[in-house]
């Protein structure tokens, strides 16, 4: 996944930043540990994932979105999937969506919106990918923003999450770097990735990051 542009805060595309889109009744997520509304990470189609990672069909699979605490970092365990610092929906698929308000008050949105361009690399391992994406195209390094689907490049000990529901392992949906510009990026630690997991079956998501 690389940097394509800004974007719309509203577009429905695979993005960080801006608004998250919803096509049903939804409540802004809010922290369990300060009890602030989350900030909004990231969306990405799931669709995106049958065009252009070969992984299932395309067509009404839903959105992914990814919120996490920012109001007091570093306090609240928002880099757990299970602590209740972020949170990770499916939204469904079968209706236009519209855009959720951000409440007033709190860390609720990214300095920029980022619109998700997809490339493909030969190569087994995500770190070699990026480097050599950027070297290739003489890009910076900080628009390689992450990877759809494959398997994820744990930077620690692997953390796949299990899905609340059928209790299986879930499906790496999408990999993310913190973002092109320190002061508009999102915050995983300092150099940290973020993993979005999804278990479509289910309609469950799941998020934690790594440094």
């Amino acid at each position: 996944m690389t940097y394509a542009g800004p974007g719309e805060e509203t577009s429905p595309v695979g993005r960080t930043g801006g608004l998250p889109l919803n096509s049903g009744d939804f409540s802004w997520p809010t922290c369990a540990t300060c009890k602030g509304p989350m900030q909004f990470l990231a969306q990405l189609p799931l669709d995106d994932l049958g065009r252009y990672a070969d992984r299932g069909e395309v067509g009404g699979r839903g959105m992914l979105a990814v919120f996490m605490c920012q109001n007091d970092p570093g306090m609240c365990e928002e880099w757990d999937p299970t602590a209740g610092g972020n949170a990770a929906y499916v939204f469904p698929g079968e209706e236009l969506p519209s855009p959720v308000s951000a409440p007033e008050g709190g860390e609720t949105k990214l300095g920029e919106v980022s619109v998700f361009g997809y490339e493909r690399v030969d190569s087994d391992d995500y770190y070699e990918a990026s480097t050599g994406w950027a070297k290739r195209t003489g890009r910076p390094q900080r628009e390689a923003l992450g990877q759809l689907g494959g398997e994820p490049s744990w930077l620690q000990g692997e953390e796949t999450p299990d899905c609340p529901s059928c209790g299986r392992l879930m499906d790496l949906a999408m990999q993310l770097e913190e973002g092109r510009h320190h002061e508009t990026s999102a915050n995983f630690g300092g150099g940290g990735c973020g993993y979005a997991f999804v278990c479509e079956d289910c309609a469950k998501a799941a998020f934690l990051w790594q440094s």
